[in-house]
């Protein structure tokens, strides 16, 4: 298989993505069109068997479930308790309830487990709050964006689901991989909040005193998130459940605290089993379509052609990444966070194991990569998610502008990763008793 001819089906799905096609179609359209012009009808013919063998998994029932949960919190009156209890607590730090949006972003992304989902709640109801008490709107739009990314990172995380699914590596070892890097990127996130917007909102909230008893009584909201996450992550970790059994238990758990608060009802339960069958569908069949892709990958020999190219460069370890960095940078401008996942990991997970990175340390790497996506424009959702739940009609300029300083922090955190790899590793080892 040649170099040449790899880039090329490469550059066809990317324009065939840039046309509007959708990126299922897209994939499948390269992977097998591929496999029939090299090998003929008999790898096409093998192709369902594949496929079925690789969905027909009790792992796989962790996207849905974990879609399910996602929904739950949200639309079970959660979430919105959950910022109410942490704005207490929070509005007395330089920077008051910008740190709150990054806070609410981060245990809500320890259930929830959807980037575009934290971003959509926490964006929804934090605004009003952010916009009476004038917040500088930039910034409060920033971290709402950059805030909402920790979804993907912090686990659960539906892309780590695919990655491991894709990649053949553990999910339960992903996940303890992403916890360590998602909270210490959340805490880097408020210490440049803290330092370059110290003085915003001084002259509103911040100068409210709320006794320490009703602080106390409001965090009684914050047990549902906790609870869930230990139970779910705990289970995981502890080696007493799969990932698929710990999401079922979070969504049993998370039932039975909407039940306790009263917000139980035979419509909500519809509608959050309709939105999050409709999601999982897409996931899914894009990750069906990704796995037809690998077939012909397979069969064609394009992981050890493109093996054998990358070590004609000489490059190290550190000198691919750079090189994988700048990459998923620009792709991230055009292209989504799933789309991006699923198109790349086939290809390059065999370049990067060739020079002796860990598949577990570069799911991470991949992952910060989405999040970044998730924010640079044109095309990163959140920007568009954020901008779509504020009601002053303001320019679409805020929110880029406001999300710029939270990708040079993932651009350099990327950086910091790779010189002290252990930031990912130590935890995943620690659990393997490496």
């Amino acid at each position: 298989m040649s170099i040449p001819l790899i880039i090329v089906a490469f550059l066809v799905m990317l324009a065939l993505m840039l046309l509007s096609i959708p990126v299922a179609v897209a994939i499948l359209f390269v992977g097998v069109l591929g496999g029939y012009l090299m090998y003929g009808t008999p790898l096409v013919d093998m192709m369902g068997g594949v496929v079925w063998s690789s969905l027909n998994s009790p792992s796989m029932l962790a996207i849905p479930l974990f879609m399910l949960l996602g929904e739950l919190l949200l639309r079970g009156g959660i979430a919105d308790r959950m910022y109410a209890a942490l704005a207490v607590w929070f509005n007395k730090l330089p920077g008051g309830l910008l740190h709150t949006n990054i806070a609410t972003c981060t245990l809500f992304s320890a259930t929830s487990g959807s980037s575009v989902a934290t971003a959509a709640t926490v964006g929804t109801i934090a605004l009003p709050a952010l916009q009476e008490y004038r917040y500088p709107i930039r910034p409060s739009l920033g971290s709402l964006a950059a805030g909402g990314t920790l979804g993907i990172l912090i686990p659960p995380s539906i892309n780590l689901l695919v990655y491991g699914q894709l990649a053949n590596t553990s999910v339960s070892q992903l996940f303890a991989a992403g916890l360590v890097p998602g909270i210490a990127l959340a805490l880097l996130f408020s210490v440049y909040l803290f330092i370059a917007h110290g003085k915003a909102g001084n002259a509103s909230i911040v100068d409210v005193d709320v006794p320490v008893k009703e602080k106390l009584a409001l965090s009684k909201h914050l047990i549902p998130p906790v609870v869930i996450f230990g139970v779910v992550m705990g289970s995981i970790y502890g080696g007493l459940a799969t990932p698929t059994e710990s999401a079922a238990i979070g969504v049993v758990i998370a039932l039975a605290f909407i039940i306790g608060g009263g917000k139980m009802s035979l419509d909500l339960l519809i509608h959050c089993s309709l939105q999050a069958a409709k999601t999982s569908g897409m996931v899914i069949i894009v990750l069906m379509c990704a796995l037809l892709l690998n077939v012909t990958i397979s069969m064609l020999g394009v992981t050890q052609a493109l093996t054998q190219w990358v070590a004609s460069f000489g490059l190290s370890a550190v000198g691919l990444l750079l090189v994988l960095l700048v990459f998923y940078v620009i792709l991230g401008t055009f292209m989504d966070a799933m789309s991006m996942l699923v198109l790349t990991v086939p290809i390059t997970v065999p370049m990067v194991m060739a020079v002796g990175i860990d598949p577990i340390w570069f799911g991470i790497f991949i992952v910060l990569m989405c999040e970044i996506a998730l924010i640079t424009p044109p095309v990163g959702m959140n920007l568009f998610v954020v901008q779509g739940v504020r009601k002053d009609g303001g320019s679409f300029n805020d929110v880029i502008w406001g999300s710029m300083p939270f990708v040079a922090i993932m651009a350099l955190f990327t950086l910091a990763i790779m010189v002290w790899p252990s930031i990912v590793m130590w935890l995943p080892d620690l659990l393997a008793g490496r």
